[in-house]
């Protein structure tokens, strides 16, 4: 059965957002983003809500907005044809390889579960992970810490009166002091 992931950047506090809406503090350099190339290889299928599609649109057109590296150009060729599912109430339409999601999340991740398919179904975005995690579909959590302090903003964790328990899989430093921690959810 398919793995569902939660990923993102977040501050040694928690947040995947500061309070005054910005995350540059998690922009990655060349180590992490490496990392992060590696990470999306084993991703069948993502799902984003509204803000971190948009966010992410930028891959869609980075060719034609200046040169690439080789990094991101290995990234565009990966990120661009992976499909994606899209949660919003707001968009009415989406570009490249996003689709709009027909349904509820437990029902498209239902779906693509069944579906014949290779790699983990990825889940972007604090919303959607945390509607995801109050149902119990999260089966690995994967935080990529940030040494700083972002003092509020968008939780990378469900705010939920609700026990998890987690078993340590993989860790990684970066020369950065950035700190992959990779847990399974235990059930």
């Amino acid at each position: 059965m398919r793995r569902v992931t939660y990923s993102m950047n977040v501050s040694l506090d928690g947040y995947i957002v500061g309070p005054d809406g910005s995350f540059n503090w998690s922009e990655p350099d060349k180590e992490v983003f490496r990392f992060w190339i590696d990470e999306i290889r084993d991703v069948g299928v993502h799902l984003l809500g509204r803000r971190l599609y948009e966010t992410m649109l930028y891959w869609e057109t980075a060719e034609q907005d200046r040169p690439l590296d080789n990094d991101e150009l290995e990234w565009v060729a990966l990120w661009n044809p992976l499909p994606k599912v899209v949660f919003s109430t707001t968009l009415s339409e989406v570009q490249g390889q996003a689709r709009l999601a027909s349904g509820g999340l437990a029902e498209e991740i239902e779906r693509l579960r069944a579906e014949p398919g290779e790699g983990d179904i990825a889940i972007g975005g604090a919303t959607l992970a945390a509607e995801a995690a109050e149902a119990g579909l999260i089966d690995e959590y994967r935080a990529v810490v940030y040494p700083v302090l972002v003092g509020g903003g968008i939780s990378f964790f469900p705010q939920r009166e609700r026990k998890v328990g987690l078993e340590l899989v993989e860790t990684r430093t970066f020369n950065s002091g950035v700190v992959y921690l990779r847990y399974r959810v235990t059930r």
